[in-house]
């Protein structure tokens, strides 16, 4: 039996949204991993939570102003009935009773801070939180706000903000809920279920907070309070909850206990039959059913594992631009990384029987890179080299052994097929469905490869999930309807996840193919943040722009550059509806002409450093153009000084 060792974070990115949800998180070893990192299940102690403080987070949702009208001239009736408002705000755990007394100056301080957060612009939102508490230092939900915006900031006065907000009011959960999840992150499982319990005890209908709770008790070793939390969450309203399901699978793995197993899984896929982690939850489904009357080959024991016009260049896209910076000198964090190598690595500790590998993980912990990369001559592909043709330095130095050298088309593909759909391509969007269709047509072979097609406006939707029949791919493409905003970033993490969460036996090519015009508007992600998602998950970005006309490039087109450069992949700007096919046909030839190398780096140190790449390559003494990756962080050891 195996199970990933983290969960979706697009999954549960709606903790976020509850009551006393402030936070986006993964799984990782039990742990907390950062929206900004994609931390390796082997070295879970440096992820740091990404709470969030966008669009999602339950402070941005509410305006303090509307909580405190003028009191002159007010009936008796009146004031009675907002008194009423008022206790249910606070009987719900929506505010604190403390922050009811906030005057008005402090209040249009939060009030420009959550604005701000929404725009995550976090370094200005301190700004104002910090005024809106010097002016209330009783402030509950601004130190709780405060907190998580420094979070963003990477900031370790976090949690001293949310502590004093704990202090201030002991009855409100928000606070304890931020702590809890805060202690998630640094694995200190007994300190997150205590404050958890809190937060729970004070608001039991959240069934986000239960969630995180489940997580803490799992961690503690507590599999069956595990169980038992998930079976709280499920008999409340818990939409986009069932990854709780799966964790108490993975309880009951530790426990034993194939029927509890059977019946999590089962709820898991009723509830989230498209999920990203339902490809492993199916495969060990099918385990159980070949196991159940094999006393003695048991379960393998689970180690815990809106229509919106957008601008090309807006202060938005300039801000994503400058924030991703040159990562080779300033890291905003260390991610430890490296190096997906294509195949899904077992996780150390976890066991499995002989006779099936372990499918998940997407890294590894020996000191092993594999990255793909392409070759051409004037523009025309290159698909006939041999290894002595290559030369790769890492780090500056050769490396200590070449493990692989393998044309891509000998191996299967993972194809997430994005396209746009939000309002600012409404004209082409027809063609762009069509040519889309006939790519997919082409480029997947029916047999191994497997792809999976999503429109994303401001949220992604899946049309249709993975599978080696073009035919459907194409009813998927059919299927997207045109509208809404434009969450990129988002759509692109939703993807990577996606593809390596996908069990796998063998190396495989994992790309992701996109349809847009660059005009992000919607994210919650940030483009460093999805940058170094897609690294790390090994996956390879490929953009058609979807833009009309050519000229200067904007910071939209710089943007779909970058997402293509850092990850090896290539951009292109077609420029009209026409061009769009004759792009679409060079990228299949371009997925399909890589190579994959992997190879054991000299002088490795799991130190979390930012790690150059370069290959050149060479053919009948004609030296010629590489498209490949720059580096990578390498992972960075627990304990490492």
């Amino acid at each position: 039996m195996v199970f990933p060792r983290r969960l979706n974070l697009s999954l549960w990115r709606t903790l976020a949204g509850s009551l006393a949800g402030l936070v986006v998180f993964v799984l990782a070893n039990l742990g907390v991993a950062s929206a900004q990192t994609d931390p390796t299940p082997t070295q879970p102690s440096h992820g740091l939570p990404f709470i969030n403080a966008g669009p999602d987070s339950r402070f941005s949702q509410l305006d303090f102003a509307e909580m405190y009208l003028d009191q002159q001239n007010k009936s008796e009736k009146a004031l009675e009935e907002e008194r009423r408002k008022n206790a249910i705000l606070v009987e719900t755990g929506v505010v604190s009773a403390l922050d009811l007394g906030a005057p008005n100056n402090a209040v249009q301080e939060f009030n420009r801070a959550t604005t701000l957060l929404k725009a995550q612009n976090s370094k200005e939102a301190c700004k104002h939180l910090q005024k809106a508490i010097h002016d209330y230092p009783k402030f509950v939900s601004a130190h709780n706000a405060l907190g998580l915006a420094y979070l963003d900031e990477n900031d370790p006065r976090a949690k001293s903000e949310f502590e004093t907000a704990a202090q201030l009011d002991d009855k409100f959960p928000v606070s304890f809920l931020n702590l809890g999840l805060l202690a998630l992150s640094e694995k200190d499982f007994v300190t997150a279920e205590s404050n958890l319990e809190k937060a729970t005890r004070l608001n039991p209908r959240d069934a986000k907070g239960l969630s995180a709770l489940a997580f803490a008790q799992n961690g503690n070793g507590e599999y069956a309070a595990t169980i038992a939390t998930a079976q709280r969450v499920h008999a409340l309203e818990h939409r986009a909850m069932a990854n709780v399901h799966y964790l108490a699978a993975s309880a009951a793995v530790a426990l034993n206990n194939p029927e509890v197993v059977r019946k999590q899984l089962e709820m898991f896929l009723s509830e989230s039959p498209t999920d990203a982690l339902a490809p492993v939850a199916r495969q060990n489904l099918e385990i159980l059913q070949h196991r159940q009357d094999s006393n003695s080959a048991g379960i393998a024991k689970l180690q815990p594992a809106s229509d919106s016009h957008t601008f090309p260049n807006s202060d938005r896209l300039k801000q994503e631009l400058s924030a991703v910076g040159d990562e080779a000198t300033s890291p905003d964090e260390a991610t430890p990384t490296p190096i997906s190598d294509g195949a899904m690595p077992r996780s150390p500790g976890s066991v499995a029987s002989n006779r099936e590998p372990m499918p998940w993980t997407i890294h590894q912990t020996v000191d092993e890179t594999a990255l793909f990369f392409s070759v051409s001559n004037h523009g025309h592909m290159v698909s006939d080299l041999d290894l002595p043709n290559i030369k790769i330095r890492d780090d500056k130095k050769p490396p200590d052994r070449i493990l692989q050298f393998v044309p891509q088309s000998k191996l299967p593909l993972r194809l997430a097929l994005l396209i746009d759909t939000s309002g600012s391509i409404k004209e082409r969007f027809a063609f762009e469905k069509h040519a889309a269709a006939k790519f997919v047509e082409k480029l997947l072979n029916g047999t191994s490869d497997l792809g999976f097609v999503a429109g994303f406006n401001s949220e992604t939707l899946l049309t249709q999930d993975f599978s080696p029949d073009a035919g459907k791919l194409a009813d998927g493409i059919g299927a997207l309807q045109n509208g809404g905003g434009t969450a990129l970033f988002d759509a692109i993490a939703d993807a990577c996840w996606k593809l390596a969460a996908y069990p796998e036996q063998q190396r495989v090519a994992r790309v992701v193919v996109l349809l847009t015009d660059g005009e992000d508007n919607s994210s919650h992600r940030s483009l460093k943040q999805v940058i170094r998602q897609a690294e790390d998950s090994g996956v390879t970005i490929y953009v058609v722009s979807t833009k009309e006309g050519s000229g200067q490039k904007s910071d939209a087109d710089r943007i779909l550059d970058l997402l293509a450069e850092r990850t090896g992949g290539e951009s292109m700007f077609p420029g009209d509806v026409l061009a769009l096919s004759k792009s679409l046909d060079k990228l299949q030839d371009l997925i399909r002409s890589r190579y994959l190398i992997a190879y054991k780096p000299a002088g490795f140190e799991p130190d979390g450093k930012y790690r150059s790449i370069t290959i050149t390559a060479e053919k009948d003494g004609k030296r010629l153009q590489v498209h490949a990756r720059k580096g990578y962080f390498a992972r960075l050891e627990n304990g490492h000084n």
